[in-house]
């Protein structure tokens, strides 16, 4: 059991550093002719990691700055560049001060200037300035919602990009004449540009009728003032924008896999395009890894199922977690007593939820050592209290803020 533990430490540390944002962003950069004055704006929690690369490589050929990331993910000052830390999941007042000193920034550019725009997963929540007739209460009550509703994030941002100043292309629009070259860092599956970081300059590809759909499905509670808002369709066309997308979950599952084999298993990557309940892709891995153990299955010991994506968790209960260790703790009971196998889900960016976990890991001992405890794993579960009940047993997976965000990347390795 002490090698699969060490085997999957492996796996989490260096499929993480083969997606770090300073070697996509560097490789974007050797590709791209800038044609005039350069500025910068950066978003998302990989932020403060793209910017430095980019002063990195083009230093004082940047005149200015803006980089707006999560809380502790800045990791000092950066030259000519103002860094501004703010809310994660949910936008606060720094997150305005950041947008507005970005909104400054675009706002002065001429033709002879360039933006370029670093984008990474978080961006939704930290590059926002609500809508006249919008606070950011208003946003910040629309966004508990969406993100306790179990909508998966094209839908959040759906929603989101429609109450916003800088979103769906809007930023862009700000921008102009400017040229912005763009380089994305993509948490979406898909990789669809007009969810990630809900688009700022990307043409928004929803309508209004989709808007709709999502405020009925998940029965949100909106003010007349977004009402009225939902119902103005969004821009749908930026003609000064050029863009690359540097890294995705694709190529975590390929990092995975790739270090899975220097360990001496046979990697599968089952699947890159993982959504849905967190609890039940937990079910399915453990269902999964015992049919292997029985030899019914043409996945042949060793080998390590890699899935990737990004689950979601409707959140019932009052306890804490994030989607990765709810993932983790739903396949414990499915393994319970299997001495070859373990499970593990963990979010690239090192954060799973509103915790200091990256995810979570299980074998087949877990179940036990809970009950051990009296800590009952329906009832956690029920709770969405994951995160405690892995705790007490020491099987949190913590990283620390890692700079990068490519989705979330589950694994069974079984020996």
């Amino acid at each position: 059991m002490e090698k699969l533990y060490q085997d999957a430490k492996s796996i989490i540390h260096r499929s993480i550093e083969a997606n770090l944002p300073g070697a996509a962003v560097r490789n974007a950069l050797v590709g791209h002719t800038f044609g005039g004055n350069i500025h910068l704006v950066a978003i998302g929690k990989a932020a403060w990691n793209m910017a430095k690369a980019a002063h990195d490589q083009l230093g004082d050929r940047i005149c200015k700055g803006v980089v707006i990331t999560k809380y502790e993910h800045s990791k000092g000052p950066i030259p000519n560049m103002e860094i501004v830390e703010a809310g994660h999941p949910l936008s606060d007042e720094n997150t305005l001060r950041g947008t507005k000193l970005a909104i400054d920034l675009a706002n002065g550019l001429g033709e002879q200037d360039e933006l370029l725009f670093l984008i990474s997963g978080g961006g939704s929540a930290l590059f926002e300035l609500p809508l006249p007739g919008i606070s950011l209460d208003d946003i910040i009550d629309i966004n508990s919602q969406l993100l306790s509703s179990g909508a998966d994030i094209v839908e959040i941002n759906m929603i989101r990009k429609r109450l916003s100043s800088v979103k769906a292309g809007r930023f862009a629009q700000i921008s102009a004449p400017a040229k912005v070259f763009t380089v994305v860092l993509s948490d979406v599956l898909g990789d669809r540009l007009d969810s990630i970081a809900s688009g700022p300059a990307a043409p928004d590809l929803s309508t209004v009728a989709d808007a709709k759909r999502v405020v009925e499905k998940y029965q949100l509670k909106v003010s007349g003032t977004m009402a009225k808002l939902l119902e103005e369709e969004t821009p749908k066309s930026t003609d000064n924008v050029e863009t690359v997308i540097t890294g995705s979950v694709s190529t975590l599952c390929r990092a995975a896999a790739d270090i899975a084999r220097e360990l001496g298993y046979t990697p599968h990557i089952l699947s890159s395009n993982l959504n849905c309940e967190a609890r039940e892709a937990g079910r399915m891995a453990a269902s999964l890894a015992v049919q292997i153990g029985g030899g019914a299955d043409s996945f042949a010991p060793p080998c390590a199922i890699i899935l990737g994506g990004e689950t979601v968790v409707h959140i019932k209960g009052k306890g804490k977690g994030g989607r990765n260790q709810e993932l983790a703790l739903a396949a414990a009971e499915g393994i319970a007593g299997k001495e070859d196998i373990v499970i593990f889900s963990f979010g690239s960016d090192g954060t799973d939820g509103p915790t200091d976990a990256a995810g979570g890991i299980v074998d087949g001992h877990t179940l036990a050592q809970l009950k051990e405890r009296g800590i009952d794993l329906h009832k956690v579960l029920n709770d969405n209290d994951s995160y405690h009940a892995l705790k007490a047993i020491d099987r949190l997976i913590v990283t620390g803020p890692t700079g990068t965000n490519v989705n979330d990347i589950a694994v069974i390795l079984h020996k």
